[in-house]
């Protein structure tokens, strides 16, 4: 089995996007059956479904899914529970599989796991993968790291979508684009970090004069605060099955 290798790794740039309309001008969602994992509180889940596409969204985190159950309900979104290497899902069911930004929150240990598990619940001959990641270049990724430096869980999910995608699927594309967040203050962007459960982040390894200096560059007109966030895509088709992970 030819292994996809990270010499493959070409990536198209596709501009300045949400990641709704980024998967969107890849794929053709209406109709389809797709997993969001590690889907937070489901803001992209909910586009999808406004085109009418079924999302289950897996969210591995017990405070937001709590949130999750309580929320209003949309037609064709439902929420579980689960964690992204065991997912409570029918083998061979799902036209696709997402991991916005979610991939380097699985422990290290259960990554190659988790991609096996995506495999495991696509249709063999037609499911996809897709996996967004930000990259460690940008303005942004370098106010984040003082008190949340994500280097080694990013740098540990390339890897494994190189070792555990690569011989899972058959074919695989990749592609980049930036988003470009914003804030009206730094106490916007403290309030904003502290508030994620998945994280806990507290407040005092943001309110630094350290990580103060860094967003104070960021600084544009009208006294905003304006970063560069590029995104990675890796698109993933036609799955291996019965293939364990590394």
């Amino acid at each position: 089995m030819e292994q996809i290798v990270a010499a493959a790794e070409i990536r198209k740039h596709l501009g300045e996007l949400s990641d709704f309309a980024a998967v969107t001008a890849l794929l053709p969602l209406t109709g389809l059956s797709v997993v969001d994992v590690g889907c937070g509180p489901g803001h992209v889940a909910r586009e999808l479904c406004g085109i009418g596409a079924t999302v289950v969204c897996v969210e591995p985190d017990p405070v937001q899914a709590a949130k999750n159950r309580l929320a209003t309900p949309v037609p064709g979104l439902s929420f579980i529970e689960a964690r992204a290497e065991a997912l409570p899902l029918e083998t061979g069911t799902a036209d696709g599989v997402f991991f916005f930004r979610s991939l380097h929150h699985v422990p290290i240990a259960q990554m190659d796991a988790a991609l096996a598990e995506a495999a495991r619940v696509l249709k063999p001959a037609s499911g996809f993968l897709c996996v967004v990641e930000p990259a460690m270049t940008g303005s942004y990724f370098p106010v984040m790291r003082p008190y949340n430096d994500e280097t080694k869980v990013r740098t540990q999910a390339q890897a494994a979508l190189r070792r555990t995608a690569g011989r899972i699927f058959t074919d695989a594309e990749f592609f980049e684009y930036v988003q470009r967040p914003s804030y009206d203050s730094f106490a916007s962007l403290v309030t904003r970090v502290t508030g994620q459960t998945f994280n806990n982040i507290s407040r005092d390894r943001v309110e630094t004069d350290e990580v103060r200096s860094l967003f104070e560059a960021g600084k544009v007109a009208d006294n905003r605060y304006v970063f560069e966030q590029p995104l990675l895509l890796n698109l993933y088709r036609h799955p291996k099955h019965q293939i364990k992970p590394v």
